[in-house]
């Protein structure tokens, strides 16, 4: 109990300063070792993506002060979750715990792509046409909310231990920076990371403007979700260089570049085909 009230008294400070700290550094790593010429300038870009995400935060503040940490202590005060019910060593839980809530993240993930209305707030995330360290973190306010929602009923539901969700929060964010930086991996531990974790080379095929890429390689941090689930594509048909960032019909100036052109992406246009179950779409085998 001690432990999970330090948590809860430090949890914003944990997460800022891992975020910060992650943040900085690949970002460093994108000027040293870039994969892709960058289209848009990284000031406008930067600018507009990192201030979705600090309004971002203060809404989530003010709608679950104590977000998804406050809301497992109180699953813990009432004995909620299957954790809860069985007795398993503390490390195994935490384990367990962080495993199956990435697992539900990948399955949040490809729902927000399968149902229109959620693709709707989802490609705002997809509409950046460049691809770095920023797209990591770049999401509809009205998405954020609901993924807080669905995993406060993950959490309810597993019941899981107040350090394994810190854990889990700190890594889904790191993890989400790392993959979606624009920073160039030698091939060979390229390959070796993907076995585990999702790599930069990896997401990024997710991002591509072909739709049967796009709805492939759907995991934030464990990678072998997409393998067991068959959504894995190995490599994007035009290479990573030649390939196109985005949404084919979401490219104007001031529309997937600004900060009011994101939050008002959802309510405009059509859904498009991108959506899993609209669309007829072809992909290889996995290597």
């Amino acid at each position: 109990m001690v432990l999970n009230e330090w948590i809860l008294n430090n949890e914003a400070i944990i997460r800022l300063g891992s975020f910060a700290g992650i943040f900085i550094l690949m970002a460093s790593l994108e000027f040293a070792l870039p994969r892709r010429k960058l289209l848009l300038s990284r000031w406008q870009r930067w600018t507009n993506n990192v201030s979705l995400v600090v309004l971002n935060t203060v809404l989530l503040r003010l709608v679950f002060p104590t977000a998804a940490v406050g809301f497992t202590l109180f699953v813990t005060e009432q004995q909620w979750g299957l954790f809860n019910y069985y007795s398993l060593p503390y490390i195994v839980v935490v384990v367990l715990s962080i495993v199956l809530l990435d697992l539900a993240i990948y399955l949040q993930h490809v729902m927000f792509h399968a149902v229109p209305l959620l693709w709707r707030l989802h490609r705002v995330h997809h509409a950046d046409l460049d691809y770095d360290v920023t797209t990591g973190a770049r999401f509809h306010p009205i998405e954020i909310l609901l993924s807080m929602l669905i995993k406060f009923g993950v959490i309810g539901i597993l019941g899981p231990p107040v350090l394994a969700v810190v854990l889990f929060e700190v890594i889904l964010n790191g993890m989400a920076m790392f993959n979606h930086s624009n920073v160039r991996l030698p091939g060979r531990l390229d390959a070796v990371l993907r076995l585990f974790v999702v790599t930069p080379d990896m997401h990024r095929v997710h991002h591509s403007v072909e739709d049967f890429e796009a709805n492939s390689n759907f995991g934030f941090n464990l990678s072998f979700w997409d393998r067991i689930f068959a959504t894995y594509t190995a490599q994007p048909e035009a290479g990573h260089e030649g390939m196109t960032i985005g949404i084919n019909h979401y490219r104007e100036p001031g529309q997937v570049d600004s900060l009011w052109g994101m939050l008002m992406l959802p309510f405009v246009g059509r859904t498009g085909d991108y959506v899993i179950n609209r669309r007829s779409w072809r992909r290889k085998d996995p290597d």
